[in-house]
């Protein structure tokens, strides 16, 4: 809650203006509870199953197929369900542009200001395995905490880059089939949310912020091949970074068609008045605090003319017969079918030093640019064995591994897992007597252990562990 007078003078004065007789029920809807939400990793589990799974209570946000309100004394970070990748906890409006952007298994998709990750998760888990996910962000810090909810999300098919938009444009000239922009803003949605957000507000920072979102919208759109869609989102109410915005890309690439937004009762439209004068605005959405259970928040939806094509290139890289020796008798010992579901291709492994990686089904080559991850990390090569990752574990469906211990959500031995400790295994617990396992909640994968004599050896990492 945030109360008017906490609230810059300026900003009430413009949003008195823009909203007339509307002004009251949105300072009201300011001064009440904020609303909380996770979207789920459809890619890992249906809606229905982590309804019967999950040990709190949970509501439908009618406008997001996979989203879910929950309650704020609840602490969903804390199940056992979240550490193994199963939903992103989201505020219910921000997940609405991944939402209404059609995302197809197969596509080249760029989220171009990713981090934390809340938008790249719900386009990597839309793409299912296949295609491409890039998620940049130009900060090194939040991009090392955008790879850790992508990893933790099982997105194997990801390349997380750490590059300004300048250098992406000349390395992917119209790649992607579709692009999200949620650009860096003022945060004006968010006051609610943020105190912070609004005591640092000024008039002079939309501006700032609308000059850089200016450039950016175009750098996105030069990414975007023919046919491809382009979704350009803001957590701010200022007009000057979003109607505004829009105009400058409708101005400046007059052959982007804005498009309809699949609509909620809820929404609100576009003011063309705020804009260039364009009747098309209409065709943007407003989310208003007053209008909906969320944030504020903005969008737009653009397709560039021409025909989408899908490319047939595959990669091969160079073999290492030892890595394909060491990691098919690992393969062999957890009783590996699958990853994702799909066979596994062993054309997209790479090895770097002792590192072994499987790089995404793309051949195009990431050559000059910064990058934290190419792919999904597999594990590591020791002497004469192969040494399995985290987010390997992360990246297994249920279903994949036939090596399986699985436990309920509510087994004090999981909690104990995630903090590092050792588990006692019942003989029937477990598929073999000895070696490397998949520990489970509720079948989902969490980790991997190695079982000796009963005792599970924890292979949770360090960094990872609760």
């Amino acid at each position: 809650m945030i109360h008017e007078s906490m609230l810059p003078p300026e900003f009430l004065c413009r949003m008195k203006e823009m909203l007339g007789p509307e002004y009251d029920s949105f300072l009201q809807s300011l001064d009440s509870p904020r609303t909380y939400g996770l979207r789920v990793n459809t890619a890992k589990i249906s809606c229905e199953e982590l309804e019967r799974e999950a040990p709190f209570s949970l509501r439908k946000i009618p406008w997001i197929e996979n989203g879910y309100f929950y309650g704020g004394e609840d602490r969903p970070s804390r199940c056992p369900l979240y550490q193994a990748g199963l939903y992103y906890l989201q505020e219910p409006s921000a997940m609405t542009p991944a939402s209404r952007i059609p995302v197809k298994p197969g596509e080249y998709v760029l989220d171009l200001c990713a981090a934390p990750g809340g938008k790249a998760t719900a386009l990597g888990a839309a793409l299912k395995g296949q295609g491409l996910l890039v998620a940049n962000d130009i900060s090194t810090s939040r991009a090392r905490a955008l790879l850790r909810n992508l990893e933790l999300f099982g997105i194997a098919n990801s390349v997380v880059t750490n590059e300004t938009p300048s250098k992406l444009v000349n390395a992917f000239p119209e790649f992607f089939h579709k692009i999200i922009l949620d650009a860096p803003c003022s945060g004006e949605g968010m006051f609610r949310k943020e105190e912070a957000l609004a005591r640092d507000w000024t008039p002079e920072k939309s501006r700032e912020l609308a000059a850089i979102q200016r450039e950016l919208i175009l750098q996105a759109a030069d990414m975007l091949r023919p046919g491809g869609m382009l979704l350009y989102s803001t957590c701010t109410f200022a007009p000057e970074e979003d109607e505004q915005t829009v105009s400058h890309l409708l101005s400046m690439r007059p052959e982007m068609e804005l498009l309809d937004i699949p609509g909620y009762e809820g929404f609100s439209a576009g003011v063309p008045a705020w804009g260039n004068g364009d009747e098309r605005l209409k065709k943007c959405v407003r989310i208003f605090p007053h209008k909906m259970d969320g944030e504020g928040h903005f969008m737009a939806l653009f397709q560039k003319p021409g025909i989408t094509s899908r490319d047939t290139g595959s990669i091969r890289t160079k073999q290492n017969p030892d890595t394909r020796k060491w990691l098919e008798a690992f393969f062999l010992e957890i009783g590996l079918h699958s990853l994702q579901g799909m066979p596994f291709d062993w054309n997209r492994v790479e090895t770097r030093g002792e590192r072994v990686y499987y790089l995404p089904p793309c051949a195009h080559r990431f050559r000059g640019i910064t990058f934290l991850r190419n792919g999904l990390y597999l594990g590591d090569l020791k002497k004469n064995r192969f040494e399995p990752s985290e987010p390997l574990a992360l990246a297994l469906y249920k279903g994949d591994a036939e090596a399986v211990i699985s436990l309920p959500v509510d087994d004090p031995r999981i909690t104990r897992y995630l903090k590092g400790e050792t588990l006692l295994i019942q003989p029937d617990e477990a598929p073999h007597k000895k070696g490397w396992h998949l520990l489970c909640v509720s079948g989902y994968p969490l980790g991997f252990g190695k079982l000796v004599n009963g005792t599970l050896k924890n292979k949770y990492p360090a960094g990872w562990r609760v």
